[in-house]
């Protein structure tokens, strides 16, 4: 039976239908996605589903009896709420039980003096049996990093507001799970944990999310919203691509036959009577379904980006023991670098720990307390920030490029209008001339991209730019930053684009110590994982995911195929375990970034393959004992 049913939906805004007649449904352990360019309507179809927001016409029912949990793009609490208040808001008994229990063991932490007595709730916490559920709790929290309870949300920033968000949808222990780009304002490590934790869930999944890594290993289904239809494919977002591929080609086929097939059927049309009554009538409906197929549009719109960079000289840019804190936070403690041309650089850390403050010194904005910087005659940097930029609300999309420019140079040393420029970027001309404040947070930060890119830099600094972008533009603007060729620095939770265009990483590991690694994101990580010791996997950093709801007969004793199974298991893991400690050790010895990324591209997949084993040894051998 269906989690989730949604049959013959659809939504309009004005004259724009976002989708039309739709239906679908999801099952337990469902792990879906949906995906579409900006503007097709993912966020306003997860608000429907949800009961944020009311639909034209269909019926959106959920399975009775099932716990629905929620994570907004921009999640809304009350501001004078504290963090322990927020997360535990949700009028369950027993998550009330567990909310009063660990403010209790909260305050007793914090005050021992005042002897507080916790017996009555450990009593109830008995009465419930939530031991279990608490300890849930507690790790959710832990990995979340949520240990102020007292602090008030107003006083919390975009990425503590989103793990807070986080931790409200989880402690719910939810069977189904709506989240709206729930990697957004997450670090590395925590979208790490939070991949875990849902791929080891059964819980069933319903999300929208530009995060390809996410989309690919923990989907198992994606829905893609095009045109006001949908399109389904079975399997995660790279089976997804291969479908969308082939579906295409099947289209465009299809549309040529059809054009060609229309030619000979107009000029029957033409040769016949006016009367349409002389006519046979089901060659002439025949005729009219042929036009709408041959008028099918294949052709997706998509941004274009050939704008040029100015030349570099031999000097660009140096940092010479640069040194920044806040208060008795250190965030950078004597660092030193010199760019040099054709740098490509991630930074990569905690939220919070100096990267975004780092990146303000890097551009000018920020002066560092102590240190040097000297900047070559020739860089012009481009400093795409992670705030929206806040434009005049009641100017025209076009003012706002030609307050920069009116005619921009491209790459080709062509020239182009403003107005010329704006359309490449997907605002058409009826757009141009709307006011900014009718721009969608996706149409802004394009706006904003668009700025940065005009004035030709040849030193560019991105803070988180994938956020608020589609897929399609995410993809062209990895096309234009492999061809860049100034200088490249980038924050980025999205470990694709990290992958794809840097070459080496500032590691912010605290305190102000700022390391570089050789490499792109995913061989640190496989370089990291190595290092750490196997304890680690089981700390309490990592929440466990809800456990599977199995029935009776799985608790029962192996058969003579699983005890082999489970006996060849053990010898598998210890080969591949060699295997990787070989691999890595080869690119300790490496430094031709090409060899480095082959090599860390083995280790991941040996990596990929010992977690599917460790867990399927460990599935048998509790069944085992």
């Amino acid at each position: 039976m269906n989690y989730l049913s949604v049959e013959n939906l659809s939504k309009s805004y004005n004259e724009k239908v976002l989708f039309e007649n739709i239906t679908f449904g999801l099952e337990e352990n469902q792990k879906t996605a949906i995906v579409g360019v900006n503007g097709a309507g993912k966020s306003t179809l997860l608000k429907i589903i949800a009961g944020l927001e009311s639909k034209d016409q269909g019926v959106v029912s959920f399975k009775k009896d099932i716990q629905v949990a929620i994570l907004p793009q921009n999640p809304i609490f009350d501001e004078e709420e504290n963090v322990l208040e927020a997360v535990f808001s949700e009028d369950i008994e027993v998550l009330k039980i567990v909310r009063d229990y660990e403010m209790a063991i909260h305050q007793a932490t914090l005050h021992p003096e005042k002897g507080v007595d916790i017996s009555p709730l450990l009593e109830k916490m008995d009465q419930h049996n939530a031991w279990d559920y608490e300890s849930q709790v507690k790790q959710i929290l832990g990995w979340l990093g949520i240990e102020n309870f007292d602090q008030k949300i107003r006083e919390l920033s975009g990425g503590q507001r989103k793990r807070v968000a986080m931790a409200r949808a989880l402690v719910v222990d939810p069977d189904l799970l709506i989240l709206d780009e729930p990697t957004n304002h997450l670090d590395l490590e925590t979208i790490e944990r939070l991949e875990e934790y849902l791929i080891n869930s059964r819980m069933t999944l319903l999300m929208v999310t530009h995060d390809r890594y996410f989309l690919d290993k923990v989907t198992n289904d994606i829905i893609e919203l095009d045109n006001g239809k949908i399109f389904r494919s079975k399997g995660n977002y790279t089976k997804f691509l291969e479908n969308k591929e082939e579906r295409l080609k099947q289209l465009n086929a299809s549309v040529d036959k059809a054009k060609n097939l229309l030619r000979k059927e107009t000029e029957w049309i033409r040769r016949q009577p006016k009367a349409r009554g002389t006519k046979a009538k089901y060659r002439v409906d025949a005729y009219e379904e042929l036009k709408e197929k041959a008028s099918a549009n294949v052709s997706s719109d998509e941004m274009v980006i050939r704008l040029t960079n100015e030349r570099q000289g031999k000097k660009i840019l140096s940092l010479e023991n640069i040194s920044k804190t806040y208060g008795e936070r250190i965030l950078l403690d004597n660092f030193s670098y010199t760019f040099k041309k054709g740098d490509r650089i991630g930074v990569v850390g905690k939220n919070g720990i100096g990267k975004s403050t780092f990146l303000d010194i890097l551009s000018g904005r920020l002066k560092a307390d102590s240190g040097k910087t000297e900047q070559g005659v020739t860089i012009n940097i481009g400093y795409f920030t992670q705030e929206e930029t806040q434009f005049d609300p009641n100017k025209k999309v076009l003012d706002i490029v030609q307050e920069v420019a009116e005619v921009i140079k491209l790459e080709d040393g062509s020239e182009i209008t403003a107005s010329q420029l704006l359309n490449q970027f997907l605002f058409p001309p009826k757009v141009q001339y709307n006011l900014v404040g009718k721009l969608s947070g996706g149409e802004k930060k394009r706006l904003q991209l668009l700025r940065v890119l005009m004035k030709n830099p040849n030193f560019l600094i991105l803070d988180e730019p994938t956020n608020d972008f589609d897929l399609a533009t995410l993809n062209v603007l990895e096309n234009y930053l492999e061809s860049f060729d100034g200088c490249l620095i980038i924050v980025s939770h999205d470990r694709y684009f990290m992958d794809r265009l840097v070459e080496h990483l500032f590691i912010f590991e605290g305190a102000g110590k700022v390391s570089d690694f050789p490499g792109n994101y995913s061989i640190y990580r496989d370089k990291k994982a190595k290092e750490e010791k196997p304890t680690n996997a089981n700390s309490e950093k990592s929440p466990q995911a809800k456990p599977a709801k199995t029935k009776e007969k799985n608790q029962h004793k192996l058969s003579f195929a699983e005890k082999r199974e489970y006996e060849q298991l053990m010898s598998e893991i210890e080969k591949l375990e060699s295997k990787k400690a070989v691999l890595t050790e080869e690119m300790n010895h490496k430094t031709d970034f090409s060899e480095l990324e082959d090599l860390g591209k083995q280790v991941a997949n040996i990596s990929k393959q010992l977690d599917e084993k460790e867990m399927r040894w460990l599935e048998l051998s509790e069944r085992e004992n």
